[in-house]
């Protein structure tokens, strides 16, 4: 078997232990969610006293007082008055995958996301996200380029007031405490702000697996991530001056930010039955009595997308991760992008873009095909051997060897090429599969580039379109070109090798299926090309023998 056939059989193994390995994960056995309440977070003794720790020891529940409805040119939030959280939140200007509707990021439905933004204080009669606020009115609508929503909550000592500030064209949303000390006694207030979310609802597809999670950035230690299964063994805290925490997904983020160089401690931990707290808590001054201070933080709730993550906070753009590949997908994306701004469409970017990268390649895939052509046109000597060699395989080794060594040809040859080129093309993969901008991106027939290829509708739960149907005859034309392997098993395999992948494109988003079609196609114009030359040359020296 060559090489690429091995390659290919290597890779269409690993994908398919990923599938059933991400389908394990996607389908877990359901519990119910009832646990000791441990939504509150406790302060590393580095960033305060044991007496600031709370207590806690109710059931796991979420409480609610009234909806406070908020309209937005991006947003569609509902804030409840108990802790002002933030219990839904939709996209105005991004689609849900499966209809028309606005895409929901947040809600505490719980069916089968649940998934909330909440921010507390921590100290002598200060408000967590279990205290009751009031507010104004039920209903706010951004009529100018800031709105802004306050909550307030006062008992005999304190007087808190949340402010919720969102302004035009921004997925930037300002949290701020105001606190008033009305006691005769100092009070040393903590915050902290976190998420709330489920360990089994996610944004890939047993098909098309992606990360759903928590994610930390720090200037020291740049991104990380976390899986939640992680956080059932240990809980996580890191100790730092900077950065933020974040849950991440397929195509959007949420992140709380804090100011400056502030000490603030990252945490993750379990509070229920796959349910999990993931956020920041850092200590703010002392409050003398009659003493009033404020703080600001940030959440950040948005596409990956490259403006609206520059615009967040340092460090925001790993949250479209590429992985350890990142140093070439990043510059991979920026060229694309560019490309985007002389065409205007996403399709055509995708189609010039790997035109480029072919052209970049073209020598080696040419040192590639040739190794493969020189092989193609051993193949009737081989089989010649083959049958007269019968099972002796040391002798038909080293009749092998000799007529590798007589007519000049590494059958590695085509080794070294593609290796060299697999990185490049894996981390394409990953920056089409990340990209938020493909996201109803249209292009001919195709009405969305992240979704799969219908228009020839679906056969069950099977999606029909056209793409990977030319997807799977381009491989088949492909084996046509590859030397023929001597052994009927590996050659009924090979035949096989275009159906079987050919199951797996029908699921891929469209603009996947799009890079690998054109570079099959360019694959293959340029491999026929090689052999050509290969058997013109071939039939030169029979010519001259």
């Amino acid at each position: 078997m060559d090489t690429k056939r091995l390659i290919l059989f290597v890779i269409f193994s690993f994908s398919l232990m990923l599938l059933w390995d991400s389908f394990q994960k996607q389908n877990p056995e359901v519990k119910q969610i009832v646990s000791e309440d441990e939504s509150l977070p406790q302060i590393s003794k580095d960033l305060a006293s044991k007496s600031d720790l709370p207590q806690t020891t109710a059931k796991f529940s979420l409480k609610s007082g009234d909806s406070i409805k908020i309209n937005t040119d991006l947003f569609t939030l509902m804030v409840n008055t108990t802790g002002g959280d933030i219990r839904e939140l939709k996209f105005n200007q991004h689609q849900a995958a499966e209809d028309k509707s606005k895409y929901l990021l947040m809600t505490d439905l719980g069916n089968p996301l649940f998934y909330v933004a909440q921010s507390g204080l921590l100290g002598d009669d200060l408000p967590t996200h279990k205290a009751e606020f009031s507010a104004v009115q039920k209903i706010y609508k951004m009529d100018s380029n800031t709105l802004v929503v306050p909550l307030v909550y006062e008992n005999k000592n304190v007087k808190v007031k949340k402010v919720f500030e969102f302004n035009r064209n921004s997925y930037l949303i300002k949290t701020k405490f105001e606190i008033l000390n009305k006691s005769n006694k100092i009070i040393k207030p903590s915050a902290y702000y976190q998420f709330v979310h489920d360990g089994l609802s996610s944004q890939g597809s047993v098909m098309m697996p992606t990360f759903t999670g928590p994610a930390f950035f720090t200037e020291k230690e740049k991104f990380d991530k976390l899986d939640f299964s992680d956080v059932d063994k240990k809980p996580f805290s890191k100790i730092t001056n900077d950065g933020w925490i974040a849950i991440i997904q397929r195509y959007f983020a949420a992140s709380w930010i804090l100011p400056g160089e502030k000490a603030r401690e990252f945490y993750t931990k379990k509070i229920a039955e796959n349910m999990y707290s993931v956020g920041v808590i850092t200590k703010l001054p002392e409050i003398s009595s009659g003493e009033a201070i404020s703080f600001e933080a940030t959440l950040f709730a948005g596409p990956q997308a490259k403006k609206s993550l520059s615009e967040a906070a340092p460090g925001m753009n790993y949250v479209v991760d590429y992985g350890i590949l990142h140093f070439i997908a990043a510059p991979l994306f920026s060229v694309l992008t560019g490309i985007h701004k002389m065409v205007s469409n996403w399709g055509v970017s995708i189609i010039l873009l790997t035109v480029l990268i072919k052209l970049m390649f073209y020598p080696l895939s040419a040192a590639s095909y040739r190794s493969m052509g020189q092989m193609r046109e051993l193949a009737p000597r081989l089989q010649s051997m083959k049958e007269k060699f019968g099972d002796d395989k040391q002798k038909m080794q080293q009749a092998m060897m000799e007529l590798y060594k007589t007519e000049k040809i590494n059958p590695l040859g085509g080794c070294l090429p593609i290796l060299v080129q697999i990185p490049v093309f894996i981390a394409l993969y990953w920056v089409l599969l990340g990209s938020v901008e493909l996201r109803g991106a249209s292009f001919m027939w195709l009405s969305d580039l992240s979704k799969p290829d219908t228009l020839f509708g679906n056969l069950w739960f099977l999606p029909i379109g056209p793409l990977p149907i030319l997807m799977a005859a381009s491989m088949f034309l492909q084996t046509k070109l590859n030397p023929k392997p001597t052994d009927p098993m590996q050659a009924r395999l090979m035949m096989m090798m275009p159906i079987i992948f050919s199951f797996f494109f029908f699921f891929f988003p469209a603009g996947l299926v799009l890079y690998w079609l054109v570079n099959n196609i360019l694959s293959i114009a340029q491999q026929w090309y090689v052999n050509k030359k290969i058997h013109a040359e071939a039939l030169k020296k029979k010519g001259n023998a």
